[in-house]
C-alpha cells in the first residue's frame, strides 16, 4: 500500500543517521524530501523481500519491526537482525544480484521505498547524509559481529540479556522508550529465533531473568528493572552501535 504523506514520520531516520554523524539542516532536508516520496505499508507477518530475490530498492524504515532472517532446507530459521525504525535496509543493496537473506515483518510497519536513482541522489545531496548512511553499514556489520559472537561464546542468559539491551539503546537513540521500558512484540519463538536456542530453553532464560529482578515482560511490553545489572549479565558494551558520534 502506498501513501504520499506520513507526516513526522522521517523522525526516527534523522535521530537515527544524525546519532552517527551530525547532519547539516540541508542533509537534513533532503532525507525528509526523499522519504516522503514514496512510502509503503505493511502488515504484520509479510515478507517482505525472499533470499534470492532481485535487489533493487533500498528500505528505509519509518514505523514499525522488521527482522532479517536465513532458513534451511529443513525449516529452521535464524534471525540474523532485527529492523527498527530509522534504520536503513540495506544502502546500495540494488548492487547484489539476489538477496541472500529474507525480511519479514514483526508489526505493521511503514518505510520508504527508494530505488537506485532516488538513494544516490539522496546520497549526493549532502556530504552529512552520506558519511550518515555510510556510518549505519559499518554500524550494521558490527552488529552482525557481536550477534556472532552471542552464538558462538555467550551463554543463554548472556544471549538474550545481550539482545535486550541493544534493542533498548537502538530504540532510545530514536526516541522510543519511555524511562527503561519499550513496547517488545517479539514472540518467544522470534527470540528464541533470534538466540539460538529452542522455545523450552528460551523461556526458562526468561523466567530466570524476571527472577533476578532484571526485566518485567508483559502485554506486549518490556521493562529493565536494573540496566546496569542487565549489562554485566550480558557483558554488554554499547560502543560496537557507534551511536552518538556526531
Amino acid at each position: 500500500m502506498l501513501s504520499k504523506d506520513d507526516s513526522g514520520s522521517e523522525q526516527p531516520v534523522i535521530r537515527r543517521l544524525g546519532a552517527l554523524r551530525r547532519l547539516s539542516e540541508a542533509g537534513a532536508a533532503a532525507i525528509k524530501d526523499a522519504v516522503r516520496e514514496r512510502i509503503v505499508k505493511a502488515a504484520a507477518g509479510e515478507d517482505l523481500v525472499c533470499e534470492g530475490d532481485r535487489c533493487e530498492n533500498v528500505r528505509v524504515f519509518l514505523s514499525g519491526w522488521a527482522y532479517r532472517y536465513k532458513t534451511l532446507e529443513d525449516g529452521r530459521r535464524q534471525i540474523v537482525s532485527f529492523i527498527l525504525p530509522g534504520d536503513t535496509c540495506d544502502a546500495y543493496i540494488y548492487l547484489l544480484s539476489a538477496m541472500d537473506y529474507s525480511i519479514a515483518t514483526l508489526t505493521p510497519v511503514s518505510y520508504a521505498e527508494l530505488d537506485r536513482g532516488a538513494f544516490e541522489r539522496l546520497m549526493s545531496a549532502d556530504i552529512s547524509v552520506a558519511e550518515a548512511v555510510h556510518c549505519e553499514t559499518l554500524a550494521e556489520r558490527a552488529i552482525r559481529c557481536e550477534w556472532a559472537i552471542n552464538l558462538g561464546r555467550r551463554d543463554a542468559l548472556e544471549r538474550v540479556a545481550h539482545i535486550i539491551c541493544e534493542l533498548f539503546e537502538r530504540l532510545r537513540v530514536v526516541g522510543l522508550v519511555n524511562g527503561n521500558s519499550f513496547a517488545f512484540p517479539v514472540t518467544q519463538m522470534d527470540l528464541a529465533d533470534a538466540a539460538g536456542l529452542s522455545t523450552v530453553h528460551l523461556n526458562r532464560t526468561l523466567q530466570e531473568l524476571r527472577s533476578a529482578g532484571l526485566i518485567t515482560l508483559r502485554d506486549r511490553s518490556l521493562t529493565i528493572l536494573d540496566l546496569q545489572a542487565l549489562s554485566s549479565t550480558a557483558m554488554f558494551n554499547p560502543n560496537y552501535l557507534h551511536l552518538h558520534r556526531g
